[in-house]
């Protein structure tokens, strides 16, 4: 069963930096994560994504502000967000995917956790 659990979000000011982390469990190496975030009243989108292989990629919003990675040997993958502003106010959310083929049939499953606040604000 999988299991993401976020934490390291918090209220920091603007120009400052976070480095939420997302523990997981049940997960395999080779399965892609990413980083999504949630604004009120607007729709979840996604922050960064890294894959199996290490490579990444990131939103307009967050390139040469935030660093996704993620350690296979703790399981645990992060997100350092630097230079924060104000729009990045938003939950974030922790995602796992797992693709399955068997034969001809592609199934794609998405995890998601709890989420953890990020606040930026003076």
């Amino acid at each position: 069963q999988v299991q993401l659990v976020e934490s390291g979000g918090g209220l920091v000011q603007p120009g400052g930096a976070l480095r939420p982390s997302c523990a997981a469990s049940g997960i395999n190496s080779t399965d892609p994560m990413g980083w999504y975030r949630q604004a009120p009243g607007e729709q979840r989108e996604l922050v960064a994504f890294i894959n199996s292989g290490g490579s990444t990629a990131y939103a307009d919003s967050g390139k040469g502000r935030f660093a996704i990675t993620r350690d296979n040997t703790k399981n645990t993958m992060y997100l350092q967000m630097n230079s924060l502003k104000p729009e990045d106010t938003a939950v974030y959310y922790c995602n796992a995917q797992r693709i399955v083929v068997m034969g001809l049939k592609r199934t794609e499953y998405n995890y998601w956790g709890q989420g953890t606040q990020v606040t930026v604000s003076s």
